[in-house]
């Protein structure tokens, strides 16, 4: 599947930087888009860091690298050779070269690149697939969008291969990004955040339930966002009297995976699940934000002490819009959906839920599906 945005996008990081870093989770698709973009060049090099024999290349990378002739040169996996970032920006400073650089975390977790590459290099989030991509939203739903959960020939074969995936993230990938975690303990700490799915993030809360500090429960939450496992939805202020929520809110970004943290296989499995509006709200919530194409700082959600709520606010291109999500057959106009319009000064507010059929509620609230998206 070629994911033509994303090719675009590269393009568009080349006319301002000499390097674009691809980030995102393990086995989303960063090296199938960059092996595509490649096909546009004559002359590549690949260099694949989870490959000893492209590490040990790179073993002097400024000899390596120097006189390459190559148009473009990718790095694969670059966070196990941070100490490369020095060296690129030499290299890109002494003539101008496209580098395109892949990573499984993020610039938080990189910091050596947004520090040494300042100014050199542009980044692009490759999440996993969306439904404008693939168009089958019950399937999407079940099954997350990481390519190869997704395209699995049947729900059980997604199931392994995702229970597989976080065995290997817990056991190999953590470690490698230098993070002296227990996999028992990360597990443990995952399961229970996945309990806070779509709900108010309390640390000392968290803290008390495992038995651990409140530094190492931010550490791991920071390590799972940094990874891009969790999505921590920051609340929004507004200027106004009401007292507001505070604390953040807690998302499992792919659906796929929660649903393999609570082993559930199939449809039928989610369908009993007692949390079933949970599960909608946060898969609705990335579709949504993928196809904004909305950045961390764009996204938020708002809440008052006295009840009033908005499930996502995006602020983007000057405009304020608000999400609602709910796992119902009829939607309907709320106060805290009146409160929301008003305290917050909304272009538009949408209420998301799993039909097709679109209407007003009232002149500023419109009830649709995800397919009414495009």
């Amino acid at each position: 599947m070629k994911r033509l945005y994303f090719l675009e996008k590269i393009d568009f990081q080349y006319k301002i930087h000499s390097v674009c870093g691809i980030l995102g989770p393990r086995q989303v698709g960063k090296t199938t888009l960059a092996r595509q973009y490649a096909n546009k060049f004559s002359n590549v090099e690949f260099f694949d860091l989870e490959n000893p024999l492209d590490l040990a290349k790179l073993e002097n990378p400024m000899l390596a690298l120097k006189d390459s002739k190559a148009d473009l040169i990718v790095i694969d996996e670059v966070q196990f050779l941070p100490e490369l970032f020095k060296v690129l920006r030499v290299l890109v400073d002494e003539r101008p070269r496209k580098f395109l650089i892949l990573g499984s975390a993020s610039r938080d977790l990189l910091q050596q690149s947004s520090e040494t590459l300042a100014g050199r290099i542009g980044y692009i989030e490759l999440p996993p697939f969306g439904l404008f991509e693939t168009n089958e939203q019950k399937k999407l739903w079940i099954r997350g969008g990481f390519p190869r959960s997704y395209l699995a020939k049947s729900d059980d074969e997604s199931f392994a291969w995702r229970q597989s995936y976080i065995s290997t993230f817990l056991e190999r990938d953590i470690p490698n990004l230098g993070f002296n975690v227990p996999a028992l303990q990360m597990r443990r700490f995952w399961m229970m955040l996945s309990h806070y799915h779509g709900n108010k993030l309390n640390i000392s809360e968290l803290s008390k339930s495992l038995g651990l500090t409140n530094h190492t429960v931010k550490k791991y939450i920071d390590i799972l966002a940094g990874t891009f496992m969790i999505r921590v939805l920051q609340p929004w202020f507004e200027n106004i009297s009401k007292r507001q929520v505070k604390l953040p809110k807690i998302y499992i970004r792919d659906s796929g995976i929660l649903h393999s943290l609570f082993n559930l296989k199939n449809y039928d499995d989610i369908f009993t699940y007692p949390k079933l509006g949970a599960s909608w709200e946060g898969f609705a919530l990335e579709e949504i934000i993928k196809y904004h194409h909305a950045q961390t700082d764009e996204c938020y959600f708002w809440g008052t002490q006295d009840g009033a709520e908005l499930d996502l606010l995006i602020i983007k291109d000057g405009k304020r819009i608000g999400f609602e999500f709910k796992y119902t057959d009829a939607p309907k106009l709320t106060k805290s959906m009146h409160i929301a319009l008003n305290n917050l000064n909304l272009d538009h507010l949408y209420v998301i839920y799993p039909h097709n059929q679109k209407f007003l509620l009232h002149e500023k609230v419109t009830a649709m599906g995800l397919k009414n998206l495009k």
